[in-house]
């Protein structure tokens, strides 16, 4: 079974709108994404006897193990730790939903997944003309920082620059680029780093050098030194004009004092604290060390340690405020190699494509490493696999750019 013109239409709508309503419209993406993931259900129940149809699967195998892995460890762990927290479930299961996704979009023509880059596009203009009008009396502040009402300010700034610097890499993949659609790309750039910057996510601006040596190797900044010349003068002048502004200078001045009262014996600082739950969740790791204290319950863990006083009351929380810090407490040894083969999954393909000779191709592997490396750097300080806006962005955007590889392979073979 092929798609149908109308079905093409409307999977092309839902990709634009998914990650354009993603920071202002709460459920939004998601209601994109489980209308996408209905119609591949569809498409995969038709196509049940065709082997080609399910191909993929097999072709990137690492992709598929990272989209289950974590669905897998947990009902095992809760199967073995007798407990059920069927909420834990919620967020991770946008993975291994976004497989048929992936499966429906790789049939699809190339043409029509470039809807995804606008939609990046539109998604960081939207929220930056929100942050506009729902200004407060005096502005955005240390006081109140940019963020939403379903959502605080960490995610929301990180995703903002996520979508701000896609809007850049998908340009790649664009049929024609004319100075118009160059000039709304950057606008958007532009639009979603401003966002972050209101936002006062310093974690996330650590993807900011990464992203900017990913946009240097897909468009050869690195091939002339002409070239790197001029992206240098470019870099470092933004770089200095950012680190000029009153609030960027506030907010490394924050951490830089938060480390001077912790080296006093203050720890009750932001960075302090951080690194209190950090240590605490080594030492959960340290007391169970294969499954961890049990997906949901370091909550409870870290009020148990409280309670003994061997934390402080400061630092109880569902979350270890790092992706990495989390698993370790909460899965253990078994959840940390999940969580490894997640990002060893969703890289993977990425890696291989990035020097493809075929622009649309290289520009997807370049995105699909933006987003992959920005989940790593971003989970260092949040944990970026719990928020549900986060994970079915996340996996939404990976499996179509990694479709658009494979359906743009398909194409050229096709031709040749």
């Amino acid at each position: 079974m092929t798609l149908s013109p109308r079905l093409v239409w409307l999977v092309g709508a839902l990709l634009f709108l998914a990650p354009a309503v993603n920071l202002v419209w709460r459920g939004g993406t998601g209601y994109c994404f489980f209308l996408l993931v209905a119609i591949s259900l569809y498409v995969a129940f038709a196509n049940r006897h065709s082997r080609e149809y399910f191909a993929p699967l097999r072709k990137y195998p690492w992709y598929t193990a990272s989209m289950l892995v974590f669905m897998l460890a947990i009902a095992l762990q809760q199967a073995v730790q007798h407990y059920w927290l069927p909420r834990q479930f919620d967020a991770l299961s946008r993975f291994a939903l976004a497989l048929p996704l992936f499966l429906m979009l790789c049939r699809m023509s190339p043409r029509h997944l470039r809807a995804v880059g606008w939609g990046c596009v539109a998604g960081a203009l939207a929220v930056a003309v929100w942050a506009i009008v729902a200004r407060p009396p005096g502005g955005w502040t240390d006081a109140t920082r940019l963020n939403n009402s379903y959502t605080n300010a960490i995610p929301f700034g990180d995703t903002a620059l996520l979508l701000a610097f896609l809007s850049i890499f998908t340009f790649g993949w664009a049929p024609r680029r004319d100075w118009r659609t160059l000039a709304i790309k950057l606008l958007a750039l532009v639009a979603g780093g401003f966002v972050s910057y209101l936002s006062g996510t310093r974690g996330g601006w650590l993807a900011v050098p990464i992203f900017v040596v990913l946009l240097g190797a897909q468009y050869g900044w690195f091939a002339h030194w002409k070239r790197l010349s001029i992206a240098t003068v470019v870099v470092v002048a933004c770089a200095a004009a950012l680190l000029s502004t009153e609030r960027m200078r506030h907010r490394l001045d924050e951490a830089t004092t938060d480390v001077t009262l912790m080296q006093r014996g203050n720890d009750d600082t932001s960075v302090g604290l951080r690194l209190q739950l950090w240590q605490a969740s080594l030492r959960i790791f340290s007391q169970h060390p294969v499954y961890g204290v049990g997906k949901g319950r370091l909550v409870d863990a870290l009020g148990e340690m409280a309670k003994r006083g061997e934390v402080k009351s400061e630092i109880v929380n569902e979350r270890a405020h790092s992706d990495f810090f989390s698993t370790l407490a909460e899965m253990g040894t078994v959840g940390v190699l999940c969580l490894a083969l997640y990002y060893f999954g969703t890289l993977v393909y990425f890696w291989r494509h990035r020097r493809a000779t075929d622009p649309t191709i290289r520009a997807a592997a370049h995105a699909g490493l933006a987003v992959s490396l920005s989940t790593i750097i971003f989970g260092l300080t949040i944990d970026v696999l719990v928020p549900i806006m986060v994970t079915v962005l996340l996996a939404l955007l990976t499996a179509a750019l990694l479709a658009m590889i494979e359906a743009r392979g398909r194409e050229i073979a096709s031709a040749g």
